[in-house]
């Protein structure tokens, strides 16, 4: 492992650095299934109050888990161009500040989520927390081709803490919701890991489009891709949705799916390259923030 030597930084960086450990951008990304999740849940706007103390619980029980995340994988990171940058392969801080600095935010968040909205959504946040570092980042990532498929369901469970943070209970409805996630994840992060296989490959990670031709790994993302789309369509009786999200499921997944037939028909002919992975790649953080706003609208315009 090739990490940085110490050397000074300035307030201002470390300051940056110890946000980079809690990845923001992925952060963005789970908390856009929160709140549409809150608004379903109560069929109108909860409680501003509620939705604002639900993510600030949420996003510190995942910046907790990304932090403690970069912690594990610095020896990966340190090897690979995307992730050479992050502020424990350059020495911004010690990793045991780092560890500390990720469980001090787990135990604010816990704390915030039970004593201000409910036992239940802080559980299911610290879960999350648990699982992505012990099942996904420790036991699955470097062993099994399997791992972002099973080490997504972490990345699932914020519309779980929305749902419950409402409700203070769970039904098939966000079960539902909980699912579409799950299955939009391994064709979302394939689809960059398709991009960036080389780094996977130096650092020993058994990502499926390292292990697998590009042929299976796109045929998977189809697949995966069409149970998502089939999932999503559940949801609208489900949740008693209507035609807002309705046609806004229908033509999200249609898209999606061309996205994914494209880029598996490039594959078969033996042209599939990283700029098909990644339009892929981007649309479908687009999709998952379009469906789950879809959902909010259609409640709002049904109920507001």
């Amino acid at each position: 492992m090739t990490l940085a030597a110490p050397k000074a930084f300035s307030t201002r960086e470390v300051l940056k650095g110890y946000v980079a450990l809690t990845k923001p951008r992925i952060i963005e990304l789970l908390l856009v299934t929160t709140v549409p999740a809150m608004i379903v849940a109560a069929q109108g706007i909860p409680s501003l109050t509620l939705v604002l103390l639900t993510l600030v619980g949420g996003t510190l029980a995942a910046g907790g888990a990304n932090a403690c995340n970069m912690v594990i994988d610095r020896d990966i990171d340190a090897v690979m161009e995307r992730t050479k940058n992050r502020p424990l392969v350059r020495g911004v801080m010690t990793p045991r500040a780092a560890l500390v600095f990720a469980l001090a935010l787990e135990a604010i968040a816990f704390a915030i989520l039970a004593v201000w909205v409910n036992l239940l959504s802080a559980v299911l946040a610290v879960s999350a927390m648990l699982f992505y570092v012990f099942v996904y980042t420790i036991w699955l990532k470097r062993r099994s081709r399997q791992n972002i498929v099973i080490g997504g369901a972490a990345g699932a469970v914020p519309a779980l803490v929305g749902w419950a943070a409402v409700t203070g209970s769970l039904t098939w409805t966000p079960v539902l919701i909980f699912l579409v996630v799950f299955v939009w994840t391994p064709p979302h992060f394939w689809a960059l890991a398709v991009r960036y296989r080389d780094d996977y490959n130096v650092a020993h990670v058994p990502m499926m489009p390292v292990v697998a031709s590009l042929r299976h790994t796109t045929l998977e993302i189809l697949v995966y891709t069409v149970v998502m789309w089939a999932l999503t369509v559940l949801i609208g009786p489900s949740a008693h949705l209507g035609w807002v999200y309705a046609v806004s499921a229908t033509v999200l997944g249609a898209l999606f799916t061309l996205y994914a037939i494209r880029l598996h028909r490039h594959a078969v002919e033996g042209r599939a390259d990283a700029g098909e992975a990644m339009r892929l790649f981007h649309f479908s953080v687009t999709y998952l923030t379009a469906l789950f706003v879809a959902m909010a609208v259609d409640v709002l315009v049904r109920h507001g």
